[in-house]
């Protein structure tokens, strides 16, 4: 879809320590092969806060910054991956209650590593299904650990960090980003990916412990196909991307900014840049490899640091994208304004 007035005021991370691979190495929790593989220097920790305190916080900042008053805020998103503390719970009204106060719908988005685009698509729409809608907060929270979830081993060639990130879209006023486009391709015919031949079960974890996303993902290969799977995940992924440039009025090649998913350097290489043929330093890998993949977050967490980074230039094109499992692919064109970004935090 195509937008004309609908701006990112502001995109804010919260992250509250960091392991380093070498740490991990000497302690025995990833191997030097899978080191090397994911090319993380170190992943973002949680010191102690659950997925949805450490989506206040991002909220707050995001908040704080723009200047955003929650009387301007129209609907809240709260897109989430693992475990948020507890069950049959609404993490979606905590962030609201803590970080907003006001009464508007809050919801949470469950599309594992694509929910903080999917969040975004569903809000685009819905500022822009009524005249008198303003702003919409958006928030991603995630906690790694184990026993469900081992995050150095639970997914070959990616390391998972814990972090809240948010991000406000609003259409009253310019921001830091103009959204240009946005489109979400789906294909559900490559859900058994992640869930390959186990049983359905009762409770969490019963099967095993913890998760085994390689495992799950060879036993889908082997009855499809290696072909199979790598044919539609790639029609999925050119056809999202085709559609947001054609929306947008713009080329590959006018893509000045990339944000991608962390999903570790052999992934991104293999996914996104020899196949777009876009150099590693037009994205925001530098940053993305010092916290690893924070599960819905990659995509407003990663344009917070380069909204701050200083070298985002008025009228530069910039590249959102995101894929999770399901599948859904999800891609964005904003086009950079200039005006003053706030910090991205950390």
């Amino acid at each position: 879809m195509r937008f004309d007035d609908l701006y990112i005021a502001g995109a804010a991370v919260h992250l509250e320590g960091t392991s380093t691979v070498a740490e991990a190495l000497r302690e025995g929790r990833c191997d030097e092969r899978a080191a090397a593989r994911s090319g993380i220097a170190s992943v973002a920790v949680s010191a102690g806060s659950s997925a949805p305190e450490l989506a206040v916080a991002a909220a707050r900042r995001v908040i704080a910054r723009t200047g955003t008053h929650p009387d301007d805020i129209d609907l809240i998103l709260h897109a989430t991956v693992q475990h948020q503390g507890h069950d049959l719970w609404a993490p979606a009204s905590y962030v609201q209650r803590y970080a907003v106060g006001n009464r508007c719908p809050a919801i949470e988005i469950r599309q594992l590593s694509n929910g903080g685009m999917a969040a975004l698509e569903l809000a685009a729409g819905y500022l822009a299904g009524a005249p008198g809608r303003t702003a919409a907060l958006l928030t991603t929270g995630d906690v790694f650990g184990e026993p469900g979830f081992d995050r150095w081993r639970s997914d070959p060639g990616t390391v998972y960090g814990d972090a809240g990130a948010g991000l406000v879209l609003d259409r009253r006023r310019t921001g830091f980003a103009r959204l240009r486009s946005l489109v979400t391709v789906s294909d559900a015919d490559l859900e058994q990916m992640h869930r390959g031949r186990d049983p359905f079960s009762r409770v969490p974890f019963a099967v095993r412990r913890p998760i085994d996303l390689g495992l799950l993902q060879r036993a889908f290969i082997e009855d499809t196909g290696r072909s199979y799977s790598v044919a539609r995940i790639t029609a999925g992924q050119d056809e999202t991307l085709k559609r947001a440039l054609a929306e947008a009025d713009c080329t590959l090649t006018d893509i000045a900014w990339f944000v991608l998913p962390h999903f570790g350097r052999g992934r991104l290489n293999s996914t996104f840049l020899r196949r777009w043929g876009v150099p590693e330093e037009r994205t925001t890998w530098r940053w993305g490899r010092s916290v690893g993949h924070l599960g819905a977050g990659d995509q407003f967490a990663g344009l917070a640091f380069l909204a701050g980074s200083g070298r985002v230039r008025a009228g530069e094109l910039g590249l959102l994208f995101g894929v999770g499992a399901g599948f859904t692919w999800s891609c964005a064109v904003v086009e950079f304004t200039g005006a003053e970004p706030p910090a991205a935090g950390g």
